[in-house]
């Protein structure tokens, strides 16, 4: 990468499938000057999430702008203020928001970039974009708001071994829930019984209809849905009297041509039960209660981040097409440069 210059990736067409290296353009400018009421930016971490290949096929998604040919790829970052001529915005603040795949930027602070300054609590700022970030925040008002856990609740999260699942389960055993995760293959099953799950199924091995009625004889109280399709299908089939289901992701669906037909869904009714989907920015007035809530769990050691930690800004590319065949785990994110504390962190914890 070089220092001296403004690396981007941008869209070079649209995907077909899964994104390949033919689908991004790697170009480099000058480092921009921040004019009067702007800040400059410095990149050191970039989010991955599924959402990305939508933008990169021209979809509006997550309330960002469609992507036309030749555009900068929409991405949240973890950046340091380095050159201000804004009030509201000081040399040596850390920042979270809408960077794009740029290893700088100038910025306004408009509400579209939705930058939020980051506390130091004492570990890498690549939090920033897990616990601290959408990603944690989806975790915590999906399952607490949306799915309202009570101490006893059986609770299933498909996608457990991803981003927001590795937080559902560990908030959820913090709640006092009996959890069962579901992820694919022996070695994510192994990390998400490490964060607590009481029961791990492996959808790749076996009947997973089979494998959720062994482990719920009683049904479902709470089901946390990040993969969508044949998976929310059979749990509807399992669900307890007054159970939630909460909606936030359907990945197994991304890269179909038409999307899943759910047959089942008057299921709810038998049971009295509800299921609600989310936006996460439906939720940014009360973001500051999420971040003490989960800044206090990462202090006390009761929540743990799971990262996936891809060196390098020439691998955003790969990196990304990692999370559509399933070779990642947790929190997927490309460092840039290496930031305050983390020469103090195990890689891939």
């Amino acid at each position: 990468m070089n220092e001296d210059r403004n690396c981007q990736w941008r869209v070079a067409r649209r995907p077909d499938g899964n994104v390949v290296a033919e689908d991004f353009q790697y170009t480099e400018e000058d480092i921009p000057r921040p004019g009067d009421g702007e800040f400059l930016l410095k990149t050191y971490y970039i989010n991955l999430a599924p959402v990305m290949r939508m933008y990169m096929s021209g979809i509006a998604a997550a309330g960002e702008t469609p992507l036309a040919i030749g555009d900068v790829i929409h991405g949240r970052a973890v950046a340091e203020v380095i050159a201000s001529k804004h009030p509201d915005y000081e040399v040596g603040d850390y920042v979270q928001g809408q960077c794009g795949w740029q290893t700088y930027k100038v910025s306004r602070g408009t509400k579209q970039e939705k930058f939020r300054k980051l506390p130091d609590i004492g570990c890498s700022y690549s939090v920033a974009l897990g616990s601290l970030g959408m990603t944690g925040f989806s975790a915590y008002f999906g399952l607490i708001d949306c799915g309202r856990p009570k101490k006893g609740d059986v609770v299933v999260v498909s996608g457990a071994a991803g981003g927001v699942g590795t937080h559902v389960v560990q908030i959820a055993k913090l709640l006092g829930c009996r959890v069962i995760g579901i992820a694919g293959g022996a070695a994510k099953c192994q990390l998400i019984k490490s964060l607590g799950c009481d029961v791990a199924i492996d959808y790749k091995d076996g009947d997973i209809a089979e494998h959720i009625e062994a482990a719920c004889p009683d049904g479902i109280d709470l089901y946390f849905d990040n993969v969508g399709g044949e998976t929310l299908q059979v749990c509807l089939e399992n669900l307890a009297m007054h159970s939630r289901i909460v909606l936030c992701g359907s990945i197994s669906e991304y890269l179909l041509d038409e999307p899943f037909g759910l047959t089942n869904y008057t299921r709810l009714r038998r049971t009295n039960s509800t299921m609600q989907g989310f936006f996460i920015y439906n939720h940014s007035d009360d973001f500051d209660r999420a971040e003490r809530d989960m800044a206090a769990w990462l202090k006390s050691g009761r929540l743990r981040p799971a990262e996936h930690i891809f060196d390098g800004f020439e691998n955003l590319p790969a990196a990304l097409a990692s999370l559509y065949d399933g070779s990642n785990h947790g929190i997927a994110l490309v460092r840039i440069r290496r930031g305050p504390y983390d020469n103090r962190q195990q890689e891939n914890r």
